[in-house]
């Protein structure tokens, strides 16, 4: 559910929305409960990662006070609320390399059934009109098909690092699979967010094994690429978008920033209200349609829609729990990291990769958000206490 994968596409094809699909989500809520009451005391042990999550759904409830549609807000917070606690019970009940593993197989089968439905069912798995042959699986088009196939990837990289002999064949596996469905999406963020990662698997596996003079060198190396890199794309960035087939408008999401931008800088501080922004027929959506000339979805762009929902206060909030989060997982590298294949670092630079181009931040019902909660979660929580 959390993927999006064939439930939307089937009973909602032109992404529109069903009131009648809220009602699969009631049993699943209680089921999470249910799930949260079992591990009680490991719950218990994750008030941290608790905290994190109240002062985000007590500001995302508080902006229904001042929000364009009161009861989408407070619907849309409860979602927030009981998909951050599934979260946190995945971070802490699947310890150590248990989570890739687990998330190894979902994907695995969630990619299987993508090829199945490209190969078998091309009407389903196959774009036919925009994006003409390309993959797109068993969601609605090719970049989520491709998202989701390059969290699989580094899912199954971490498992294949944890050293474990009895998941080194499921994990190859995995790791083909994701890497076919992934070339067949052709979507350019996916291909770099899974070159991320698994880059960085590599690399703290690298260093594990030349220590800790080795570490430096190649931290320090990879600083001065960042630096390299950053002066290189600020010269030639027209040739370097070319290069991977974007124009410089990036298929137009320059235009929807910039018409953004003027409509968050009328509500600055506190914003349109949580998950209201793109309600159909308000004020603000309908500008955005006219000023970009199309039926603009979302911002395409995680920092902004959250700016737009929750004004500058939700985006401190959200930078500060990213970089308790970022510190955590960078504290706790030589233990839990080890453990567990190096997935929440990956993970972790995947995601926020993933942020710039997605509207993936405070996203209720949404796998990365819930991935990036459960990356929190771990890595707050001493092993000891679970």
């Amino acid at each position: 559910l959390l993927t999006g994968a064939l439930i939307g596409p089937i009973f909602a094809p032109q992404q529109q929305e069903l009131p009648a699909l809220r009602l699969i989500w009631p049993p699943v809520y209680l089921v999470i409960l249910g799930l949260m009451a079992v591990r009680a005391r490991q719950m218990a042990a994750a008030w941290p990662a608790f905290i994190l999550l109240a002062l985000m759904v007590i500001l995302a409830l508080s902006s229904s006070l001042w929000s364009q549609a009161p009861d989408v807000t407070q619907r849309r917070v409860l979602a927030l609320a009981l998909t951050g606690g599934f979260s946190i019970y995945l971070g802490v009940v699947f310890r150590g390399a248990e989570l890739p593993r687990l998330l190894t197989w979902t994907f695995l089968a969630l990619g299987v059934g993508s090829l199945i439905a490209v190969f078998l069912f091309p009407s389903l798995g196959v774009h036919h009109s925009a994006n003409a042959g390309l993959w797109r699986g068993l969601w609605y088009e090719k970049n989520h098909m491709g998202m989701i196939m390059a969290v699989g990837l580094i899912a199954a990289s971490a498992l294949l690092a944890a050293g474990a002999p009895q998941d080194r064949r499921i994990a190859l596996v995995a790791i083909g699979v994701c890497v076919l469905a992934l070339l067949g999406s052709q979507s350019k963020t996916a291909l770099i967010m899974a070159m991320l990662g698994g880059g960085l698997i590599a690399m703290c596996r690298l260093i594990a094994r030349m220590g800790p003079v080795f570490g430096v060198v190649v931290v320090w190396s990879l600083g001065l690429t960042a630096v390299i890199s950053l002066w290189v794309w600020s010269q030639y960035s027209v040739e370097i978008l070319a290069l991977f087939g974007k124009d410089p408008t990036l298929t137009g999401r320059t235009e929807i920033w910039a018409a953004i931008e003027r409509m968050a800088a009328q509500r600055p501080w506190l914003g349109y209200g949580y998950g209201a922004f793109w309600v159909l027929d308000t004020e603000p959506m309908e500008w955005i349609r006219h000023e970009t000339g199309w039926r603009v979805p979302s911002a395409h762009h995680g920092w902004l829609d959250l700016r737009v929902q929750l004004g500058w206060a939700g985006t401190w909030l959200v930078s500060a729990v990213i970089a308790l989060t970022s510190a955590a997982v960078l504290f706790r590298l030589s233990g839990l990291g080890r453990r567990e294949g190096y997935w929440s670092l990956a993970y972790l630079a995947a995601f926020l990769l993933l942020s710039v181009s997605e509207s993936v931040l405070m996203s209720h019902q949404d796998l990365p958000w819930t991935l990036f909660v459960a990356v929190l979660a771990r890595n707050l929580v001493s092993d000891r206490t679970t």
